[in-house]
């Protein structure tokens, strides 16, 4: 588990390595400037879990989010094979689920 500036939780994130991490980190820390830009939220969790593995690469991730706002939970969840495109596309269903756009 790792915690970005405390109100984030990353769990299942410590097996990345250095550079994808720093790019998440840049990615989660946008989405929830904008959220906290319009409503301060409570806690953003989001865990990760990779489902398919081919010859010790993984070629699917499960990406699970709670956004907790004034008491209220804000659940979504997305399965892809890009990290990257599924933590936008997770977060973005968040934000859809807020009508902050």
């Amino acid at each position: 588990m790792i915690e970005l500036g405390g109100n984030i939780t990353l769990v299942g994130f410590k097996e990345l390595g250095y550079a994808e991490f720093v790019v998440v980190k840049k990615v989660v820390g946008n989405y929830a400037r904008k959220i906290s830009d319009k409503q301060e939220f409570s806690n953003l969790t989001m865990t990760l879990k990779p489902i398919h593995k081919i010859k010790d690469e993984i070629s699917k991730y499960e990406i699970k989010g709670k956004l907790e706002i004034d008491g209220k939970m804000y659940n979504s969840e997305v399965v892809e094979h890009n990290l990257f495109i599924g933590i936008d596309n997770l977060l973005k269903k968040l934000v859809a689920q807020l009508k902050l756009n």
